[in-house]
């Protein structure tokens, strides 16, 4: 049997305790060899046979460490990853990757050229919900989609001391859950030709925004992306019409409040308990619409990790790729830039 991946973690804040830590431990093919962390006495309880070391220098010395995790504030992960990449591992950055187009373009091409895998951790592509969109899109039971929704909307009214609510530390909606939006949608539908956004801090005494409203324009359909943070009711979490019907999903995947109660991958239940949602669609006769639920797959967030190894391991293809990871912040800054300029943009990738 093939040896687990030793994976180095840097950062043991909630990112690193909560998403990465638990998920590589049991993925089946990777383990967390080793943690960098101002928190030595937490890691070390959570993983006694894991290096706990201070500091990025001191992960990169260790010899057996093949690849390192970034899970660190935002306005650190360019210059982290960097030096991950420089010394010669491999690197998972946490969303999002960088600050900018252009730092994401300097991570993709040198990757290439120490021959690396650079793996932007867009986990969100393995929410069960997320994976029922794309296997609908797949069955044809919606025809040619038209128009594609999707919200990402919770309420928090009370605003926290904390980096992910500073903007010059690259806090605020657009950085934190736009590149879960905008990546699921580049998955399915590949680079916008236009962005237009609304992007604003409506909560008293915000920094950084928390209200943030996408258009991403295409030759034959809309896809509208949205998050709030002022949002009590909440919008359907997907709405997709098509030629043939349309779907409705209502709630999140189940796996990040799983995890936050400590349940584990392997664990009865983990990534299951998603709501079932709703297709109402013409029949194959094309005669009469037909409604009826449409049960949402369990999430399965080892899987990011499973094809980092085989990646890494095998030479397999990584599902995400460093070109996904630019257009993402592509999008990000355009999106920004629309905002601040009250106008469509045409999306050009970066080079």
């Amino acid at each position: 049997m093939t040896s687990p991946l030793k994976i180095g973690l840097m950062g043991y804040g909630f990112a690193g305790a909560t998403f990465h830590a638990p998920v590589i431990e049991h993925s089946g093919r990777a383990q967390v060899a080793a943690i960098a962390t101002g928190q030595p006495d937490k890691a070390r309880a959570d993983y006694p046979k894991a290096t706990v070391v201070p500091d990025l220098d001191a992960l990169l010395a260790l010899a057996d460490i093949e690849c390192i995790v970034i899970a660190t504030p935002n306005d650190t992960h360019f210059a982290l990853a960097k030096r991950v990449l420089e010394a010669g591992k491999h690197v998972v950055v946490d969303k999002p990757v960088t600050l900018t187009a252009a730092e994401a373009r300097t991570l993709a091409d040198l990757a290439t050229s120490r021959k690396r895998v650079f793996a932007p951790f867009h986990n969100r592509r393995w929410d069960g919900d997320f994976m029922t969109v794309r296997a609908l899109f797949e069955s044809g039971e919606l025809g040619r989609v038209t128009v594609f929704e999707s919200h990402f909307d919770r309420f928090r009214p009370e605003i926290r001391q904390r980096w992910r609510e500073d903007a010059t530390r690259g806090g605020g909606l657009l950085l934190d859950l736009g590149p879960h939006l905008i990546d699921q949608a580049l998955a399915l539908f590949g680079v916008p030709q236009t962005v237009y956004a609304s992007v604003k801090a409506h909560r008293d005494r915000a920094a950084a925004p928390d209200y943030v409203h996408l258009q991403l324009g295409y030759a034959s359909h809309e896809v509208l992306l949205h998050a709030s943070a002022l949002t009590a009711i909440v919008a359907p979490r997907f709405t997709i019409h098509g030629t043939r019907g349309s779907y409705v999903k209502y709630g999140l995947d189940t796996q990040e409040d799983q995890l936050k109660a400590g349940l584990r991958p392997g664990d009865a239940g983990f990534g299951g308990g998603n709501a079932a949602g709703t297709l109402r669609a013409l029949d194959a006769a094309g005669a009469q619409e037909v409604e009826r639920a449409w049960p949402t797959r369990d999430g399965a967030y080892v899987d990011f990790y499973r094809a980092l190894a085989a990646s890494i391991r095998d030479g397999a293809p990584f599902p995400v790729s460093a070109q996904d990871a630019v257009d993402v912040m592509t999008v990000i800054e355009l999106a920004q830039r629309s905002n601040d300029e009250g106008v469509r943009l045409p999306f050009k990738r970066s080079s």
